[in-house]
């Protein structure tokens, strides 16, 4: 029984971030709709307003991002940002990671690995997120890898450590199949895999 309500609970919880998430948009551009001059605001309440206001602010958002011009606005928007003390710090850091957790490529996380931590003999789920680079690799001997080593029920938050290569231990298993596994605290385990072994008769 609890491990159906746990499963239960790890399909319901992000689908009502999300709801919740997207209820706050669509508010906030209803919202915005009041603002407006009186002379511009809809005569009518139309159900889904928001909705519609959001898909094209954000779909517009997108477009203009993509082009030269967009990506100058940006820049200069940026900037600007990154001027104020203490905004600086947050939106700095917040896009740094969103960069490179939804950046097009899908290259945050490359693999899933298996290694020792926190101590020798006890193993948990890591990822794969490159190779030590800068003046840190000129003190490393030998191959490392720089892997995320993930908390658990929140893979958001974890610790970035630099291991050598033979020390890790590359999984047979999808990014997303790990991540689920992580975040279930090895409830949702992923389906095994056979490996394909052949034997030759000498």
């Amino acid at each position: 029984m609890k491990k159906y309500l746990i499963t239960g609970l790890l399909i319901w919880i992000p689908l009502a971030i999300t709801l919740w998430v997207l209820q706050l948009i669509v508010n906030t551009m209803d919202q915005t709709l009041m603002v407006l001059p009186p002379d511009l605001q809809p005569k009518y309440h139309i159900p889904g307003m928001g909705v519609l206001l959001t898909i094209v602010v954000v779909f517009g958002t997108g477009v203009l991002a993509s082009n030269l011009l967009g990506q100058k606005l940006l820049r200069f928007w940026e900037g600007i940002l990154r001027r104020i003390p203490v905004v600086n710090s947050i939106y700095g850091g917040v896009k740094q990671v969103s960069d490179t957790l939804f950046s097009p490529g899908g290259q945050a996380f490359r693999k899933a690995l298996l290694v020792q931590y926190p101590r020798q003999g006890s193993w948990t789920i890591a990822f794969m997120t490159g190779q030590p680079g800068g003046d840190v690799a000129n003190h490393l001997q030998g191959d490392y890898v720089s892997v995320y080593v993930p908390t658990t029920p929140n893979p958001t938050s974890g610790f970035f450590l630099m291991m050598p290569k033979s020390d890790v231990i590359d999984l047979d298993m999808s990014v997303d199949e790990a991540l689920k596994y992580v975040i279930s605290m090895g409830v949702v385990a992923p389906a095994a895999k056979r490996r394909n072994t052949e034997t030759r008769a000498n």
